[in-house]
C-alpha cells in the first residue's frame, strides 16, 4: 500500500518544513495550492500555503498527498461566510455546529449531514418530469408531428409526451452530487462516511450528477421548502470540488476547496447590498458587470458591489460603488481601480473594504472637485452578531456619503491626478 503524507497548513501561515518525496513535491507545486521551495537538505521541503482553504487528495503512487489548509479565521466564522455564497446556504446558527470542531471539511460535512437528514426524514423528494416516449398506447398527448415523420400511416407505437411522477429530479440530483463528491473527501471521520452512504442509497433512481457538468437548475417552491437549506449547501460543496488557474484552466480534485478572497467578496457584495437596501432603499447588485470603462463595451468594469438609487429623471443610476479586499496592507493598485470606476461611473466618492488594517481616506484632486477614495476596514473574525451590525453601520457610512448632486453618471471628468511616479502622499 503506498504511503500517503498528510501535509496541513494554515491560510497565510509562517513557511513549514516537511519531509516529501520528490513526487510529492512536485504534485503540491503544480497544483498551485501551495508555495513550494526546497529545504537544503534531503527529502525536505519547505511549503507556504496560498489563498485557498478545504481538504484535497493529490498525485498517486509515489507522488500521493494529502492536503489540508485550515481557514485564519475560525471555521464557524468562515461557514456564516460560505452563507453568502452565490447559492446563499439558509441556515440557522445553530445549524451549522461548527463550534467544536476546528476543521473545516468536518464541519461542512456534519452541517450537510444534519440538512440531509432533515430534508430526507419524509423520504425524497418527488416531482413531475417532461417525458418523451414510444408507446403502444396514449399516455399524456400525441407529438404529431414526430408520429407523421417517424410512422406515416401507423397507428402504432405512438409518440407521446407525459409528465411522469419520479424522483430523478434536479433536486435530487443535486443532493446526490454532494453526497457522492463527500465521499471523497479525504479524512472523513467513518460515521459520517456511513451516514453519507446511507443517503446514497435513499437516492436510488437518481441520475448521478456528473462531475464538471453544469448544476442541475431548481426553482424554490413551497414542494421542495424542505430541501431548501440543503440544497444551497449542496451547491456549495460540487462548486468547491474544482477550482480555476489564473489562466482559467479548471482542475477537478478529490476533495474540496474553498477560494478566501472570492468568499470575502461574495459575503460583502450580498450582505452590505442587504443593509444598504434597508439604509437607503434603491437596488443593491453584487457583481455588477454592465459597465465599461472605454466606449464600444471595452475592458469591463468589475466593482463587487454597485448600488443604484433614482435619478433626477426617475432611472436609476449607480450611486455608490464598493470593492472587497481580501488583505490587511492597502496596496496603490486598489486605489487606481476604484479612481476609475468613480470617474467613469460619475461619482465623487469610492469605497474599498478591506480584511484588515487601519481606516483613511485619500483625496484625488480633480478638475472641479475632488474624488474621495475610502479605506473601510472589516473585522472577520468578530461574532456574526457583532459583524453583522458592522456591515449595518458601515452601510450608514456609506450613505453619508452620498452627494446631494452627484455628476452624471458615465460623463468622465477631466483632469484626473494619477501619480506615475515620484513621491507617494503621505495618505497612501
Amino acid at each position: 500500500m503506498t504511503h500517503e503524507t498528510h501535509v496541513q497548513l494554515r491560510e497565510g501561515g509562517p513557511w513549514s518544513e516537511w519531509s516529501l518525496t520528490p513526487e510529492q513535491a512536485w504534485e503540491l507545486d503544480r497544483s498551485e495550492l501551495v508555495d513550494v521551495r526546497a529545504a537544503g537538505r534531503a527529502g525536505m521541503s519547505r511549503l507556504r500555503a496560498k489563498d485557498q482553504v478545504g481538504a484535497v487528495r493529490l498525485g498517486r503512487g509515489a507522488g500521493r498527498v494529502r492536503l489540508s489548509i485550515d481557514p485564519k479565521i475560525s471555521v464557524d466564522r468562515l461557514m456564516y461566510l460560505l452563507g453568502y455564497a452565490p447559492d446563499r446556504l439558509v441556515w440557522k446558527e445553530q445549524q451549522v455546529d461548527a463550534v467544536a470542531r476546528a476543521d473545516l471539511l468536518p464541519a461542512v460535512a456534519h452541517a450537510f449531514n444534519r440538512a440531509t437528514r432533515r430534508a430526507l426524514r419524509s423520504g425524497p423528494l418527488f416531482g413531475y418530469r417532461e417525458t418523451d416516449d414510444t408507446l403502444p398506447v396514449l399516455r399524456g398527448r400525441l407529438r404529431a408531428s414526430d408520429q407523421l415523420s417517424r410512422h406515416r400511416g401507423l397507428m402504432v407505437p405512438l409518440e407521446v409526451t407525459y409528465d411522469e411522477h419520479t424522483v430523478d429530479i434536479p433536486e435530487n440530483r443535486l443532493l446526490l452530487g454532494a453526497v457522492r463528491r463527500l465521499l471523497r473527501v479525504p479524512g472523513l471521520e467513518p460515521r459520517l462516511r456511513a451516514e453519507l452512504q446511507g443517503f446514497a442509497a435513499q437516492l436510488d433512481g437518481v441520475t448521478p450528477h456528473r462531475p464538471g457538468a453544469p448544476l442541475p437548475a431548481w426553482q424554490p417552491s413551497r414542494l421542495n421548502q424542505r430541501y431548501q437549506p440543503v440544497l444551497a449547501l449542496a451547491a456549495l460543496i460540487l462548486r468547491g470540488a474544482s477550482y480555476e488557474f489564473e489562466n482559467g484552466r479548471t482542475v477537478a480534485v478529490d476533495g474540496m476547496v474553498f477560494r478566501m478572497w472570492q468568499v470575502y467578496e461574495d459575503f460583502l457584495g450580498r450582505a452590505l447590498g442587504e443593509a444598504l437596501v434597508t439604509a437607503v432603499g434603491g437596488r443593491a447588485e453584487p457583481a455588477d458587470r454592465n459597465h465599461y470603462l472605454t466606449a464600444g463595451r471595452r475592458h469591463l468594469l468589475m466593482p463587487d458591489l454597485l448600488h443604484y438609487l433614482p435619478g433626477e429623471s426617475g432611472v436609476s443610476k449607480p450611486a455608490i460603488v464598493v470593492d472587497a479586499k481580501y488583505k490587511r496592507g492597502f496596496h496603490r493598485d486598489d486605489l487606481y481601480q476604484m479612481l476609475a470606476y468613480c470617474v467613469r461611473l460619475g461619482l465623487d466618492d469610492g469605497h474599498l473594504v478591506y480584511a484588515g488594517g487601519n481606516p483613511n481616506v485619500v483625496r484625488v484632486p480633480v478638475s472641479g472637485g475632488e474624488i474621495r477614495l475610502h479605506r473601510h476596514v472589516l473585522d472577520l473574525g468578530l461574532p456574526h452578531q457583532q459583524l453583522r451590525s458592522r456591515i449595518d453601520r458601515l452601510a450608514v457610512a456609506l450613505a453619508k456619503s452620498l452627494p446631494t448632486s452627484p455628476r452624471a453618471t458615465g460623463a468622465p471628468s477631466t483632469g484626473v491626478w494619477l501619480p506615475a511616479s515620484g513621491p507617494v502622499p503621505p495618505s497612501l
